[in-house]
């Protein structure tokens, strides 16, 4: 039988999300009917809502959260009734060459909810409305295709947890897992929110010597040194690429890109030393319109990757949970806000406005 939800819905790009009631129908065979706890915002549902990337509308956005499994169809063997779960962005579909290669980052069933012949599972005033990316964490209750569904430590505060589904996974993975940073090396890191503070603590994880976070805002440096910045540049202030080159001598060994414009990207790789394979690190998405600016003079003995999640699989998010749980990740203190649902476009005005790391929404 199927539920209904409240739930924040794109009409139109650049306006307001509506708030109301969606019907959210049963799950298929292989889908799970997840009711979530808490939802965050993430930085790259802003990008969507305000048009900057095309997407169907109307649509329920939101791919951060974790809740309990309420019920799935017959065919679901990995979750049931009861588990604590997070809704991951990036499918799991077991059947593509990447997927049979290990590389279920990559899996090429991503963005199968673009596709017109895909189901949806919400409806809104008699109309289909679009899951973003098959999720849409954006309504307390969704259905999710099973193969997109992570069991996870059921001790994880809700709140702080609801964000490794992607900030959290894309950052940490993105010092741990695509970089592989190295003890004692050097670290830059453009962009304290939620995917540059995690990246500050993947590579603290790492063991990193010298981790240098880079902002525009002043207020953040308390933050990120918590989280294991040594260092914190005012780029509203201070020329960061000197700053790097004062601190390091040489440049750093590893940059982070976790804004996802041109410019940053130009700082970020300027910041690299040329001696050795040191290597640059894209995390931030940048439209496809906007070219990249580069020389082959600037990749003299740099390395260039341009990451999905940090590289990380649907299973890292239950590492990183237990990590969560256990002191390994402060997530607690990347929470900026808790809002309820009434008031989520206040808080996308507050990360427009660079005043967060992570809004939550607790639905209970």
């Amino acid at each position: 039988m199927s539920v209904v939800s409240r739930a924040a819905i794109l009409i139109e790009p650049q306006k307001p999300l509506l708030i109301d009631e969606v019907e959210v129908a049963d799950p298929g065979p292989d889908d799970v009917l997840i009711r979530l706890d808490a939802a965050s915002l993430c930085h790259s549902d802003l990008s969507y809502i305000e048009g900057k990337f095309p997407h169907p509308l109307p649509a329920i956005f939101g791919h951060e959260g974790i809740g309990e499994v309420i019920t799935m169809g017959e065919n679901v063997t990995s979750v049931a009734v009861g588990d604590v779960v997070i809704p991951y962005l990036l499918p799991d579909c077991g059947e593509c060459p990447y997927c049979r290669s290990g590389k279920s980052n990559l899996c090429v069933q991503m963005g199968r909810s673009y596709n017109p012949e895909f189901p949806t599972w919400f409806r809104w005033q008699g109309r289909p409305v679009t899951g973003f990316m098959s999720l849409g964490t954006f309504s307390r209750y969704l259905v999710v295709p099973q193969d997109q569904v992570q069991v996870v430590n059921r001790h994880a505060p809700r709140a702080a947890a609801s964000s490794i589904g992607c900030g959290v996974t894309t950052g940490v993975g993105a010092a741990l897992i695509a970089a592989k940073v190295e003890a004692g090396s050097s670290v830059v890191v453009f962009g304290m929110g939620g995917v540059g503070l995690s990246t500050v603590q993947g590579a603290r994880i790492a063991g990193a010597s010298t981790i240098i976070a880079v902002d525009i805002v002043a207020d953040k440096e308390a933050l990120a040194r918590s989280m294991g910045a040594t260092h914190f540049i005012n780029a509203r202030s201070d020329d960061a690429v000197k700053a790097v080159f004062a601190l390091t001598g040489i440049g750093a060994d590893y940059s982070f890109d976790c804004v996802g414009n041109a410019r940053i990207f130009e700082q970020a790789l300027a910041c690299l030393s040329s001696g050795g394979w040191s290597k640059m690190i894209s995390v931030g998405m940048i439209p496809d319109e906007v070219p990249v600016p580069l020389v082959w003079s600037q990749m003299m003995g740099r390395n260039w990757h341009y990451t999905l999640m940090g590289g990380s699989k649907r299973q890292d998010v239950a590492r990183f949970v237990d990590w969560f749980v256990d002191g390994k990740l402060d997530l607690r203190g990347m929470v900026s806000q808790e809002i309820d649902l009434d008031d989520i476009n206040e808080g996308f005005e507050m990360m427009r406005r660079g005043q967060t790391a992570r809004v939550v929404i607790r639905y209970a």
